[in-house]
């Protein structure tokens, strides 16, 4: 195992650098970076940020779109794929599984070690967090448990409720609860039928280089009784009120189309969550929130068709501008 930065599978200037994490099965982390040239940088609104990028469920780090956007502004991007995910992902591996989203910590923690960012680093550099669906949710948590970590959080299409609302997460949350304690590992109905990754590759977000789609499976990993409880406890904790202890962003499609069957407006709108629910969720993460809904924008809205995807990185922009 390299202990070292060495050449990404996204090719120059991506390097990566592999974590090692204490566990049963042998669990590592990954940190994927883009790091402008300081000489250029120097002057640019951004020079003195670090960006950790987090993805969503069932994903990894490709978007190197995101990372060119961060290193105009001076930033140095950094992607995390979680432990079990993407190239974290090892042998006889449950893929994505946790039974605690709190298990993550330790990969955040070894992953802003990495940068520069630790406990007792001291940097003077700005730390953003940046997090996309189930990312979103991960660092969402992280940033209410750590308060003064982060300088601001941006959350593209945070998974902040469940998609049957939260009367509907009420109701199934005991059942969920005890499966998770008797069969963490059971199985559940498939319940992506691939409209979404159909929905990207009609924009035309797929195929990218550097995309492997064991990775990213079309129709998602199997999910299972632990992992879907450590989710409605996040759920949960959101509903009841946290705070981030930083400015956030959240970016949202400015619609959604439930995916029982594949519908053209899918390739405009978020075909994931409710759109209207994460709104409301995230007004319960901190004082200071801005909800940016992006007009034609998919799940990624940053990997939504061109219009749409340049509004998300103008609202982006600006509001990085305005951070103190």
């Amino acid at each position: 195992m390299s202990r070292n930065w060495v050449p990404d599978i996204l090719g120059k200037p991506f390097e990566q650098l592999t974590l090692p994490l204490e566990g049963a099965d042998g669990p590592v982390a990954t940190v994927v970076r883009s790091i402008p040239n300081p000489l250029l940088s120097f002057l640019r609104p951004a020079a003195d940020i670090d960006v950790l990028y987090v993805h969503g469920w069932s994903d990894y780090f490709f978007q190197t779109e995101l990372a060119r956007f961060w290193n105009h502004l001076g930033a140095r991007f950094h992607a995390l794929d979680l432990r079990r995910y993407g190239r974290s992902l090892r042998p006889d591996q449950v893929p994505g599984y946790v039974d605690s989203l709190d298990e993550y910590d330790d990969d955040i923690d070894a992953a802003l070690t990495a940068i520069g960012h630790g406990v007792d680093a001291a940097s003077r550099r700005r730390l953003i967090l940046l997090g996309h669906s189930t990312g979103g949710l991960t660092l969402t948590l992280w940033a209410a448990r750590h308060p003064g970590r982060a300088s601001a959080l941006v959350l593209n299409s945070p998974w902040l409720e469940l998609q049957l609302g939260a009367l509907g997460r009420q109701a199934i949350a005991p059942i969920v609860g005890m499966r998770a304690r008797f069969d963490p590992l059971g199985t559940h109905p498939a319940v992506d039928l691939g409209f979404y990754t159909r929905a990207q590759t009609e924009v035309g977000a797929l195929p990218v280089d550097g995309y492997r789609s064991e990775w990213r499976p079309p129709q998602g990993f199997p999910t299972h009784p632990g992992w879907l409880a450590a989710i409605i406890e996040g759920h949960r904790r959101v509903a009841s009120g946290v705070d981030v202890g930083c400015p956030a962003l959240v970016l949202l499609s400015a619609r959604s189309t439930p995916a029982f069957s594949w519908n053209d407006a899918m390739a405009a709108t978020d075909s994931v969550l409710v759109v209207d629910d994460i709104a409301r969720s995230a007004t319960r993460i901190g004082s200071l929130v801005t909800i940016a809904r992006i007009d034609g924008a998919i799940h990624d809205v940053f990997l939504s068709r061109q219009e749409p995807r340049v509004k998300a990185y103008t609202e982006l922009e600006r509001w990085v501008a305005a951070l103190p």
